[in-house]
């Protein structure tokens, strides 16, 4: 019996989407809020714990804002993403590290617990990770959208979710020490289903399931632009949630290599 992890996500679709930030982030006022929050909250969280990284790896930051604040404190720092073939499934190709953060890029693993393996043995014993992406409660109204669109025949649109109680156990799971694991949520407003799904492809948060859906189709595209208009507010714009969960701990000891 098997005991690989079912495959969810397509990891060409993964890649594709990565590299696809690039492009879009070229456009004027590109959408960057997810990412930006997370630099954002490293950072504050880092200087809370006082914790002060000699040498660190940063995972998902499409910006290179949070390697550039920390180059800047003097940390010594690599920086991987899936758009350059990075896979975090696999075991990382070198370790040692005082601090590893992986920003908006976790949701789409299909192994997350091998995933928080490989970051935790990525780490020098008492080194520091933070993991920070969209998970559980995100997109609650682009999902009423797409089953008011779909109809009598819901597709799977969006993509399966992790939520805090879940994360936690996966930190046990995967021999982090001194766990934590919480979640705060962005809130956006939008005038059209077009500027949401917009912002959800400049940001990379497109759908990348290995089963693909069939297409919405001009009735079911009406459908949708429908029911946002019905979802609006009396300014006539829809509020989305993303929920960000970020998990953290520490790497526990040499036994746990």
């Amino acid at each position: 019996m098997s005991n690989a992890p079912p495959t969810i996500f397509s990891s060409a679709r993964r890649i594709a989407a990565r590299r696809r930030i690039g492009r879009l982030q070229q456009r004027p006022n590109p959408a960057r809020f997810v990412i930006e929050d997370m630099v954002s909250d490293v950072l504050e969280r880092l200087a809370f714990l006082r914790h002060e990284p000699k040498r660190a790896l940063v995972i998902g930051d499409w910006t290179g804002e949070l390697a550039r604040a920390l180059r800047q404190q003097g940390v010594e720092v690599e920086e991987a993403d899936a758009a350059s073939g990075f896979d975090e499934e696999r075991p990382f190709p070198s370790d040692g590290f005082d601090f590893v953060s992986s920003l908006s890029s976790l949701d789409t693993v299909n192994d997350l617990p091998g995933a928080l393996i490989h970051m935790r043995r990525a780490l020098k014993p008492g080194g520091l990770a933070i993991a920070s992406f969209v998970g559980a409660g995100s997109l609650p109204a682009l999902r009423r959208i797409m089953l008011a669109a779909d109809g009598d025949r819901p597709a799977a649109r969006l993509h399966p979710q992790v939520d805090v109680r879940a994360g936690a156990q996966l930190l046990q799971r995967a021999g982090w020490a001194d766990p934590v694991a919480d979640s705060r949520a962005l809130t956006v407003a939008y005038r059209s289903l077009e500027q949401l799904a917009a912002d959800l492809r400049a940001q990379g948060l497109g759908n990348v399931l290995a089963s693909r859906t069939p297409p919405l189709g001009k009735a079911g595209l009406e459908r949708a632009r429908a029911a946002f208009a019905a979802d609006a507010n009396e300014r006539g714009r829809v509020v989305e949630t993303f929920e960000i969960v970020t998990l953290s701990g520490r790497h526990p000891s040499k036994n746990l290599g």
